[in-house]
């Protein structure tokens, strides 16, 4: 943006009248570029070849809803996040700093208007006859008491006051992106964690099937070893595979406890207190309908990427800060009041006084403080711009990635899930065998071994396409602007031309 360049110095006095009407005329100016919003990203598409999800459908285009974790179809899960939203210290913190940038705001915007002042003061003092050229006069001692109202105006000519305000703002919008990102995070990390518990009480129930079918075929091991019917080897080796089997229970109880604890401590609690809710994997159904926003709307609904973009707002508006440092600043004063050497005497006829005057400050030499300033201001600008694009490039990145691990978990879970139907179907068929007496109790218990770890993998893989499901609403913004307190909608906020 061309800056307007300072007014040529005064040689020769101008009438106030005259002055104060320039003061006047030049007070729409506005210093420093006008802050637009970067072009959206020019690709239609997140990745170079289509996904497909398997049995799940992304919809391009469609919107993401605000409770958006409803999708889940768990009450459960519902009723953590409706309590952890209401209590979350984290939340509290964001919200008093998206208070006080606000309050910090709505402050400083009485720079706009003019400053009132009562004044009041009493004075005892001695007056010496030298400061009238008489030093024989003793002088004389006497109190003054004053009452005065003082007003002041700067003129924002340059706009130096409105580019701050402008910042001001820009640091609000960034402190209220932080907000919901910190709402985003909270509701992401419940339904991960609630996965997780699901995930690891399933393998926990699935792992002691298994050491409880192990202890049996060892048993039976152990009694043919006594009648000499099979070598001590194949009794050790049974033996090891059970110890390993109970070896993998602990590290299951751990993680289960952990979860349980980040849970407490997500919905706002101390990690030993009590949570009514225990998830299981029934308990939460996959959403087979998935959003997807273009890559155009995704830069209007990420709060990290729109939080990055106030930063880089406000980085803008310091330039025209800083510019107008390099101009005079014309402040207009009056004030009125009275003086007497009596309290009782404030307010008598010829007690008044008052006075009023523009003042001009142009700064002349800094060591080019101004100058240099200004030219840091506009290196901030730009790191802030870079780092937006990078939070861009970035969040691209991040829904292309969880894209591609839905298209991998769907594929995985087609073939964990005919391993499973093909080991449940073996199991049936060896079941009918042993009913029959046409097989022994061992290749049962071999039978249950393979068909519970083919659950156990197939559990593992529909926890992981739960967990990268949520991943994916959580990169596309989680529809914070569908919230009807919210009045921002992100198609309402296209880039100025």
């Amino acid at each position: 943006m061309a800056i307007r360049s300072a007014p040529k110095p005064f040689f020769r006095p101008y009438p106030t009248g005259t002055v104060c009407g320039l003061v006047l005329w030049a007070a729409g100016c506005t210093l420093g570029p006008d802050y637009r919003r970067p072009a959206p990203p020019a690709n239609a598409a997140y990745t170079e070849e289509r996904v497909r999800l398997g049995n799940q459908r992304l919809k391009p285009g469609s919107d993401v809803p605000a409770d958006w974790w409803r999708l889940f179809r768990s009450p459960k899960l519902q009723a953590l996040i409706t309590r952890a939203l209401a209590r979350s210290p984290d939340l509290e913190a964001a919200q008093a700093a998206l208070t006080a940038a606000r309050e910090t705001l709505a402050a400083q915007e009485s720079a706009l208007l003019p400053a009132l002042d009562a004044a009041g003061s009493v004075k005892r003092q001695k007056v010496s006859g030298a400061l009238f050229g008489n030093p024989n006069f003793k002088g004389s001692v006497f109190t003054v008491y004053n009452g005065s109202l003082n007003v002041s105006y700067t003129f924002d000519v340059f706009g130096g006051i409105r580019r701050q305000l402008e910042a001001k703002d820009a640091e609000a919008e960034y402190q209220r992106f932080v907000l919901e990102g910190a709402r985003l995070t909270l509701v992401s990390n419940l339904i991960a964690t609630a996965i997780e518990e699901a995930s690891l009480r399933k393998r926990q129930e699935i792992t002691e099937s298994i050491a409880f079918d192990q202890q049996q075929q060892l048993d039976i091991l152990r009694d043919q070893q006594k009648l000499g019917g099979i070598a001590d080897a194949a009794v050790l080796a049974q033996d090891a595979d059970l110890s390993s089997t109970r070896a993998g229970l602990p590290p299951l109880q751990k993680q289960l406890d952990q979860a349980r604890h980040r849970l407490a401590v997500l919905a706002g609690l101390p990690p030993g207190s009590h949570l009514a809710e225990q998830f299981r994997m029934e308990d939460l159904q996959l959403p087979e309908d998935l959003p997807l926003s273009v890559p155009a709307k995704l830069v209007a609904q990420r709060p990290d990427i729109r939080a990055q973009e106030a930063l880089a707002h406000a980085a803008s508006a310091e330039i025209g800060v800083a510019t107008t440092k390099l101009f005079p600043d014309f402040t207009l004063t009056a004030s009125v009041g009275t003086v007497a050497t009596r309290a009782g005497d404030l307010f008598m006829p010829g007690s008044g006084i008052w006075n009023t005057g523009l003042n001009l400050l142009q700064p002349v030499f800094h060591g080019g403080q101004a100058i240099h300033g200004r030219r840091a201001a506009i290196a901030n600008f730009a790191e802030a711009d870079a780092r937006y694009r990078s939070i861009v490039l970035q969040a691209l990145q991040n829904v292309a990635d969880v894209l591609k691990a839905l298209e991998a978990d769907g594929t995985e879970l087609a073939a964990r899930r005919n391993a499973a139907d093909a080991a449940g179907a073996s199991l049936k068929l060896v079941q009918t065998q042993y009913d029959a007496g046409a097989t022994s109790f061992l290749a049962l218990l071999d039978a249950r071994r393979v068909d519970a770890q083919s659950r156990l993998a197939l559990a593992q893989i529909e926890a992981n396409r739960q967990t990268d499901t949520a991943t994916l609403f959580q990169a596309l913004g989680g529809g914070w602007w569908n919230r009807p307190d919210n009045t921002d909608h992100p198609s309402t906020k296209e880039p100025s031309p």
